[in-house]
C-alpha cells in the first residue's frame, strides 16, 4: 500500500476521533438506517473497486497505445507538475460538481452525497456507484500518473483530502480561527483559497432562506479558488442551521447508491434549477 494512503487513513481516523469526541459520530442528528448503508457502499466501491480499476485501466490502455510516453514528463518542475493536477484534477472535479446540480441525470448520481441531513468526514465519498466513473480529475490523474507525475500525486492527494475531509467535517476547525482578531487578513486569504468547513457546509445547507445556504455554488473541493473565479462563491463565515435536500421526495438507499438501475416515474418537483433553489423534474 502506499505510504500516502496511510497518510489519508490518518486523516481520516484524526477527524473521525474530533467528531466521535465533540459531535457523536456514530449518531448524527436526524441519521437514519439508510444513511449509514450508503456511506459505508458508496465508499468501499469508490476506494475498492472504482479509483483503482479507472488507473489500472489507464495505465494499461496507454501502455499499450503509447508506450514511448511513460514516465515522459517526470523530470518537469514540481510547480508545474502540482498546477497540472489543480488543473486536470481540481479544476475539473468543480466543473462535474457545477454540473451536477445542474443537469438533472447528473444530479440523481449525486443526490446521495447531499441526502444527509447533517456534516461528517463520513459524506466525503457519499455518491452514487456510477458518480466517480464520470469524474474527469480520477481519468486525468491516472494519465499523469503513466506520465510519470506519480510522485508528485501521492503529496497532492494527501493535502487534497486533508483539505476535504476537513471541510466536510462538523467539527468546524475554522471557526476558533475566524474568532482571532489577528488571523483576519490571514483567514481572508485562506477562505477564498482551499475550502473550509464555512464554505463548503454552505453548500450542504437545506432552506434556501437561510443567508448562509449557497447549495447552487461553493462546488470547490481542494481549491475554492475556483468559486471566487468562475462567481459561485458565496462567504459568510456562518454555518447553515440545517442541511440536506429540500422539497424533494425521500428515497431508497437502493436509488441513492445505484440510480438508473433503482429508479421511480418521473416526478416534477417545484424547484428551479435556475432560480438558485436545488432541482427541478428530477427523476429519481
Amino acid at each position: 500500500m502506499p505510504t500516502s494512503t496511510y497518510f489519508i487513513i490518518g486523516i481520516f481516523i484524526v477527524f473521525g476521533l474530533l467528531e466521535f469526541a465533540y459531535t457523536n459520530f456514530f449518531s448524527k442528528d436526524e441519521q437514519t438506517r439508510d444513511d449509514a448503508i450508503v456511506e459505508i457502499l458508496g465508499s468501499a466501491v469508490l476506494v475498492i473497486l472504482t479509483q483503482p480499476a479507472i488507473i489500472l485501466f489507464v495505465q494499461f490502455a496507454m501502455g499499450n497505445i503509447v508506450p514511448d510516453w511513460a514516465n515522459a514528463i517526470a523530470g518537469i518542475n514540481i510547480f508545474a507538475a502540482i498546477a497540472l493536477f489543480l488543473i486536470f484534477d481540481d479544476m475539473t472535479q468543480y466543473w462535474l460538481h457545477r454540473a451536477s446540480h445542474n443537469f438533472e441525470w447528473l444530479y440523481n448520481l449525486h443526490r446521495a452525497h447531499h441526502n444527509a441531513k447533517y456534516m461528517s468526514i463520513r459524506l466525503v465519498y457519499r455518491n452514487n456507484f456510477f458518480y466517480y466513473l464520470f469524474m474527469p480529475g480520477i481519468w486525468f490523474s491516472a494519465v499523469l500518473i503513466y506520465l510519470g507525475l506519480g510522485w508528485v500525486f501521492a503529496g497532492y492527494i494527501v493535502f487534497k483530502m486533508l483539505v476535504i475531509v476537513g471541510a466536510h467535517s462538523d467539527v468546524a476547525w475554522d471557526k476558533k480561527l475566524y474568532a482571532i482578531p489577528a488571523l483576519s487578513p490571514i483567514m481572508w486569504v485562506l477562505e477564498r483559497t482551499i475550502s473550509t468547513p464555512a464554505t463548503h457546509h454552505a453548500h450542504h445547507g437545506r432552506h434556501k432562506e437561510d443567508d448562509a445556504v449557497n447549495y447552487k455554488g461553493n462546488f470547490g473541493n481542494l481549491l475554492f479558488f475556483w468559486d471566487v473565479l468562475f462567481g459561485t462563491a458565496k462567504i459568510t463565515r456562518r454555518y447553515p442551521k440545517s442541511y440536506g435536500v429540500e422539497n424533494l421526495e425521500e428515497i431508497s438507499a437502493a436509488r441513492m447508491l445505484a440510480w438508473p438501475i433503482f429508479r421511480a416515474k418521473p416526478q416534477t418537483m417545484k424547484k428551479n434549477l435556475d432560480s438558485g433553489e436545488q432541482i427541478d423534474k428530477v427523476v429519481f
